[in-house]
């Protein structure tokens, strides 16, 4: 499998040594998180950090750098050297939304080498207990009864979850405030607390608050409803056909992270999402269809790229740079 996995990435690593092509860091291995603990992408990357330590026989620790709707961690690993110490859980809204709302100091494409798809999950339309609007065609009444003064939390400005909301907004013809936080964690805080009223958080981040009662699941984002809600009816089905806001996650590294030494990293990460204990993890979390190649990730974060930067065209998004 080693001889298979270096003849793939051969190409691409011609002018390394081939045993650097190939092996595996031996040093403990970062994987840096744009947002705060307790969030989806935070959560996901806890759960494949700890595989991938036990199969590489060193420590993998996770480090938030959070703000700037991501950002933050993700200028950061562009920077950083290729030797597979510091890897990036890359997140929709740095890699395919922020590109097309700011002028960041990184290409989201030129700039990493994709790894692995770890999971799409759809977005909760959720609330606290304490709210008086619990279905789709309640808030929509609600918020028309009361113009600009229905709050909705998201991690941060340009985010998967303002972006959807900025679809709702478009899509049932209302005004609502958006209150940006520094991740999801910090957010749920508040919408738990009554400081924020709504949010279309990730479900990965949202679902522990829903089972648990804490919070109340309105809706979901994605075309079909996740297995792990079943009960939950889709913004589809709740009046507004073909509305699809989902967030993403997948693992990559820097640029000048040799394609042979990603293929043998995708290699254990498909392992890992295979394993019972993750797909027990993942599932609950409503993340699907994670795994495949690096080229089937990679193709996958250029198509969401061109469809998230018409649709911010389209619907004129703006965020403060």
């Amino acid at each position: 499998m080693q001889r298979r996995t270096f003849i793939a990435g051969a190409a691409a690593s011609v002018a390394l040594p081939m045993a650097y092509a190939q092996s595996l860091p031996t040093q403990p291995v970062r994987i840096i998180v744009g947002f705060a603990p307790g969030g989806g992408t935070d959560i996901l990357a806890r759960v494949i950090g700890q595989k991938l330590a036990e199969m590489w026989k060193t420590s993998v620790i996770v480090e938030n750098k959070a703000g700037a709707s991501g950002t933050i961690a993700s200028d950061y690993v562009a920077k950083q050297p290729g030797d597979g110490t510091v890897l990036h859980m890359a997140h929709i809204n740095s890699h395919a939304l922020m590109p097309h709302l700011q002028k960041l100091n990184y290409d989201a494409e030129r700039d990493f080498q994709p790894i692995a798809m770890v999971g799409v999950t759809p977005n909760l339309l959720i609330c606290g207990g304490m709210q008086p609007a619990k279905t789709v065609k309640d808030l929509v009444a609600l918020c028309k009864a009361n113009p600009g003064k229905i709050s909705f939390g998201s991690a941060g400005p340009g985010s998967a979850q303002h972006m959807a909301l900025e679809m709702f907004m478009l899509a049932a013809g209302v005004k609502a405030i958006h209150v940006p936080y520094k991740g999801s964690g910090p957010m749920l805080t508040d919408l738990i607390g009554g400081q924020v009223q709504y949010s279309f958080d990730t479900m990965t981040a949202a679902t522990p608050h829903v089972k648990s009662g804490k919070a109340i699941a309105i809706a979901q984002t994605r075309q079909k409803r996740a297995s792990g809600h079943p009960n939950v009816p889709t913004m589809a089905e709740s009046g507004f056909p073909g509305f699809e806001a989902t967030t993403w996650y997948g693992l990559v590294g820097p640029g000048k992270l040799p394609v042979g030494l990603a293929k043998r990293m995708n290699e254990d990460v498909n392992k890992a999402l295979v394993m019972p204990d993750v797909v027990e993890k993942l599932e609950a979390s409503g993340a699907e269809d994670g795994g495949g190649s690096v080229e089937k990730f990679r193709e996958f974060m250029h198509v969401e790229q061109v469809k998230w930067a018409k649709v911010i065209k389209d619907a004129n998004v703006r965020v403060d740079s």
